[in-house]
Parts: structure tokens; sequence; C-alpha cells
């Protein structure tokens, strides 16, 4: 659904702020007290981190 091997996620720090801001939700969530929000949000934040430092490519050749 998101290609997150775009080209314009290649700045190391634009990764970071976004995975990080989705965890912070996630934190907010729970302790606002709402843990289907939070686990939600947090599950995101492993998608993203995983996506972002684990097999991130930007480089990878579109397929059509």
């Amino acid at each position: 659904m998101f290609d997150l091997d775009d080209p314009r996620f290649r700045p190391l720090w634009l990764r970071v702020v976004l995975t990080g801001i989705c965890l912070v939700w996630a934190v907010f969530e729970f302790v606002t007290g709402s843990p289907g929000w939070g686990l939600a949000f947090a599950a995101v934040s492993a998608w993203a981190g995983y996506r972002f430092f684990v097999t991130f490519n930007p480089d990878k050749e579109k397929q059509p």
C-alpha cells in the first residue's frame, strides 16, 4: 500500500523521525488509556522500523 523504498526516505534522520513519531504516539495512547490505538501505532512503528532499517532499498527497480 505504501512504498517505503521511495528515494525521498533516503535521509536517515527522516526515517528515524517518522518511526519515532509513531512510537511516541503509541506510548501516548497507552498512557491515556487507549490500548487498542496504542497497539495499532506500536504495530505501525514496528513495521516502519523493519522496513526503514532492515529491508530499506531506495535504489530498487520499480516493478510495472
